[in-house]
């Protein structure tokens, strides 16, 4: 379909893939063995929570949750006075704790593409939206709250 965006899950899912594919095709080194890749659980369960926690915060303020849509209001408070941006810190992290968990060299890769691409698909262009639609109050937000931690 002609204009439609590729949603930030799809690269999620998609770089989980990738990891997978690497990590058994091209391990690379093995950085961490059992028990220790077990600490994956760690960030990826911080990360799943905290995608959650964004997401109920969307839905409390009846705004969207949906990149390259206009938001109807402007969310500060949960996990928004942490980070501008819960939720790709939240998919980065569940990337994290599967490279983790997985133990090798190559799906570190994906994790540092995966959150570049974030920053210059999704983040700069949400940004540059909301800076518009809320100006000065988006403006005293951003100075006060980290983009990413």
């Amino acid at each position: 379909m002609p204009g439609k965006k590729i949603h930030p899950p799809i690269y999620l899912y998609t770089a989980i893939g990738l990891m997978g594919i690497l990590h058994f095709l091209f391990p690379g080194r093995q950085l961490l063995t059992t028990p220790l890749i077990f600490l994956g659980i760690i960030p990826l369960v911080v990360g799943v929570a905290i995608n959650l926690l964004a997401d109920r915060a969307f839905s409390t303020r009846g705004t969207t949750v949906k990149p390259f849509e206009e938001s109807s209001a402007l969310v500060i408070t949960g996990v928004f006075c942490l980070t501008r941006n819960p939720m790709y810190l939240g998919f980065t992290l569940v990337l994290i704790g599967i490279a983790l968990l997985l133990g090798s060299l190559t799906p570190w890769a994906v994790v540092a593409v995966f959150a570049v691409l974030m920053e210059v698909l999704f983040i700069r262009v949400e940004e540059a939206m909301l800076e518009e639609r809320f100006g000065a109050d988006y403006c005293e937000y951003k100075q006060r709250t980290r983009r990413w931690i």
